[in-house]
């Protein structure tokens, strides 16, 4: 009888089974993410077709468009980021499952979300290792460099070079964002 209860206050939290899906889905890839740094297609392609099944049974044959909206705006998101070495491609997936299991509009405050997050910890892990300060005037200078057309005499070294290739798992701040966008649902901030 507990474990029926506890389906219940899910359900009256406002919890659907997608979203009871999309929270272990993300559980398991933010685990696997923080203790061995990769994000498993064995969990996301899944994962995916289970997001389509969810949409056309909820919504029909709608469903299709909502779950391929989702998922290729989720992809769309983050792929400068990738390009730019600056994401690993499960990350990329990551965000683009989210998007067909939630739709467009959700993956887009969550994209919104996680940037967020991934800011925040990027500045306290920098400030823990002591090299905020050091980043900081790196884009500055950089920035003010590229606004005022400055040629450049002396090399910065790419900012993940000099955080010496110490980076966190972005699927941890996708993870959080999405967390924090369900927050923020709740407390009727956005709507979802």
């Amino acid at each position: 009888m507990k474990g029926r209860n506890w389906m219940l206050n899910f359900y009256s939290a406002g919890l659907t089974p997608a979203d009871i899906f999309l929270v272990i889905i993300l559980l398991v890839c933010c685990y696997t993410d923080l203790r061995i740094q990769k994000i498993y297609n064995a969990v996301l392609f899944p994962a995916i077709v289970v997001a389509f099944a969810f949409n056309i049974l909820q919504y029909g044959p709608e469903g299709i468009l909502i779950s391929l909206k989702g998922l290729l705006l989720g992809i769309a998101l983050l792929l400068i980021p990738f390009a730019a070495n600056g994401i690993g491609a499960g990350d990329v997936k990551l965000l683009g499952t989210i998007g067909a299991i939630k739709g467009p509009e959700f993956v887009l405050f969550v994209f919104f979300a996680a940037a967020i997050t991934g800011g925040v910890i990027s500045v306290y892990l920098l400030a823990r290792r002591g090299r905020l300060l050091v980043t900081l005037k790196k884009i500055f200078y950089s920035a003010v460099n590229k606004l005022l057309n400055i040629p450049v005499k002396f090399d910065f070294a790419k900012l993940e070079v000099a955080a010496n290739g110490e980076a966190f798992p972005y699927g941890v701040a996708i993870g959080l964002g999405t967390f924090g966008v369900y927050l923020l649902g709740w407390l009727g901030c956005v709507t979802l």
